[in-house]
């Protein structure tokens, strides 16, 4: 899942951070109850984990970047656990959740079957009647230059409802707007 240069550099922006709190969460949350123990994969520099650890009693996030994991438990301390594995298989117990949530990450993961395998793995952390939510971006010529030499694989909003299906959830929400989109689906109870 790698980063080139200029991509790490606004991911640990201030703008990007700044962006995140204003613009993104606030969309891609909008009307989701996280619920009081919130599972995060991906958090990379952590511009989301700084808004989510305050809309939880409990969150956890899993990294697959060792340093950077590392680095965002120490920035967090007791206020998150951040644990250095793979979103694909967390080795988190099974229904644990009340929300399972990741932004602006799967585009990085390699291939359509380790991204329905992280749907999976989001599916059974959850907790019947939880939610998993977040937000992406869509296919563009901007959004892969920015990506060279980068992991790039972005999801089709057309497919996506059908992926996390496949995965066991119900009542799926897939939104778009501008270049991003966005989803919600239940765990059913």
């Amino acid at each position: 899942m790698a980063m080139n240069f200029g991509h790490r550099l606004y991911c640990n922006s201030n703008y990007w951070a700044r962006t995140v709190k204003r613009e993104l969460l606030p969309w891609a949350l909008d009307d989701i109850e996280l619920g009081d123990k919130v599972l995060e994969i991906g958090p990379g520099y952590g511009a989301n984990l700084r808004v989510l650890v305050d809309k939880t009693p409990s969150l956890t996030s899993v990294e697959i970047d060792g340093p950077m994991a590392a680095r965002l438990q120490n920035r967090y301390g007791d206020r998150a656990r951040v644990i250095n594995g793979d979103g694909t298989a967390t080795g988190l117990p099974e229904a644990g959740f009340s929300s399972v949530v990741c932004f602006t990450m799967l585009h990085h993961v390699p291939t359509p079957p380790l991204q329905d395998q992280l749907f999976a793995e989001a599916f059974r952390v959850l907790a019947p009647g939880g939610v998993f939510a977040g937000s992406d971006g869509l296919h563009s010529v901007p959004f892969r230059i920015v990506h060279l030499g980068d992991t790039y694989n972005p999801i089709s909003p057309d497919t996506l409802p059908d992926r996390l299906r496949q995965a066991g959830f119900s009542d799926i929400q897939v939104d778009t707007k501008g270049r991003d989109q966005r989803w919600r689906a239940l765990k059913s109870g």
